[in-house]
C-alpha cells in the first residue's frame, strides 16, 4: 500500500490551486494533506468518510475540510460496473492555512480567519446563500490570474468567516498524519469493510486483514477512529440504507436485510441510535426537503 499522505500539487507561481474535475468516480483512498479543501460536488453520490463521520453525498454538496482531516469519497457500487456510463463531476480547491503569507493571520482586520481554520477541523457542510456565492467565485477563480486570483480567495474566505449557514461533520479525529503506515493499515480496513459490509464481518476475520490479533486490533481502531469496529460497521450499513430509503424501491424491512443486517428489531435500534430518528422519519424528512 502506497502511504496516504496526499501531496496536493500546488504550482510554484500560485498560492492555492482549483480544478474542475470530469471522471467516471472519485478515488477511493483514505487520505489526508496540510490544504484545506473547499469541495462542491456538482454530480455523484455515495458514501463519503471525513474524519470519523460516515455520511451519504449527492450532487450540490459543498464541504470545506480543514488542514490533515482524513477524507475519502466512495461512490455508490454502481459507478464500480463495467460501462455503467455513469461519470461524477466536482469542483475542489485547496490552500494552506499560511497561503496569503504567515503574517496575513496576525492582522487586526483578519481575526476571524483562525476561527473559521478551527471549525474547519471537524469538517463543515455549508448550504444557502453562502453556498451559492462560493459556486460563483470557484467558477471565478478557475479563470483568474495574478492579483485577481488572490482577490477571488480572499472573497470565497470572507464568504466562509461570515457564513451561518454551515454544520460540523466530524466530532473530532486524532491527530495521526504523522504516521503513514497506520493510515495505510487503516485504508486497507476501510476498503475490505466497504466490499463486504453486507456480510457478517468478525471480529478475527478483519483483525486478520490488519495483520492483528483480536485484541490489538480492537484497542487500534479504537485509538484511530474513537469508535469500535463494530460501531464503525454499523454506521456503513446505516449510510447505506439512508440511500435506500430515499431511492424507495424497496420497503424497510428489505433493505435491512439487503444492507447486512439480520434482525429488523436490531435495525431499527441502530437506525435511531445513529440517526436520531425512525427510518421513516427520516425518508418523510428527505421527501419534504425535495419538494
Amino acid at each position: 500500500m502506497k502511504p496516504r499522505f496526499h501531496k496536493v500539487p500546488i504550482k510554484i507561481q500560485n498560492s492555492y490551486s482549483i480544478r474542475h474535475d470530469n471522471m467516471p468516480k472519485f478515488g477511493t483512498v483514505w487520505h489526508y494533506h496540510p490544504e484545506l479543501e473547499l469541495h462542491y460536488t456538482i454530480k455523484g453520490e455515495g458514501v463519503r468518510f471525513i474524519g470519523d463521520n460516515i455520511s451519504n453525498f449527492s450532487a450540490g454538496e459543498m464541504l470545506l475540510l480543514g488542514e490533515n482531516l482524513p477524507h475519502m469519497w466512495r461512490c455508490k457500487e454502481e459507478y464500480f460496473q463495467e460501462n455503467a456510463g455513469l461519470e461524477v463531476e466536482a469542483m475542489v480547491l485547496h490552500f494552506l492555512p499560511h497561503s496569503l503569507g504567515k503574517d496575513f493571520l496576525n492582522l487586526p482586520e483578519a481575526y476571524l480567519i483562525p476561527k473559521l481554520l478551527e471549525k474547519a477541523r471537524r469538517g463543515i457542510v455549508i448550504t444557502g446563500e453562502a453556498k451559492e456565492k462560493l459556486i460563483q467565485l470557484m467558477h471565478t477563480a478557475m479563470d483568474a490570474t495574478n492579483l485577481d486570483r488572490l482577490i477571488v480567495l480572499l472573497s470565497m474566505i470572507k464568504v466562509l468567516v461570515e457564513c451561518e449557514e454551515m454544520e460540523p461533520i466530524s466530532s473530532g479525529y486524532p491527530n495521526i498524519q504523522s504516521n503513514d503506515i497506520e493510515m495505510a493499515r487503516l485504508d486497507k480496513i476501510y476498503s475490505y469493510t466497504l466490499a463486504n459490509y453486507k456480510d457478517d464481518i468478525s471480529l478475527e476475520e478483519i483483525a486478520s486483514i490488519a495483520n492483528l490479533s483480536v485484541t490489538s486490533f480492537c484497542r487500534y481502531f479504537k485509538q484511530m477512529t474513537n469508535k469500535t469496529y463494530y460501531d464503525f460497521l454499523i454506521e456503513i450499513r446505516i449510510s447505506h440504507v439512508c440511500r435506500a430509503l430515499v431511492e424507495d424501491k424497496l420497503t424497510t424491512e428489505v433493505i435491512c436485510f439487503e444492507c447486512g443486517f439480520n434482525n429488523v428489531s436490531n435495525f431499527y435500534r441502530h437506525f435511531k441510535k445513529v440517526k436520531k430518528m425512525s427510518p421513516l422519519q427520516y425518508k418523510k424528512n428527505y421527501l419534504n426537503l425535495s419538494m
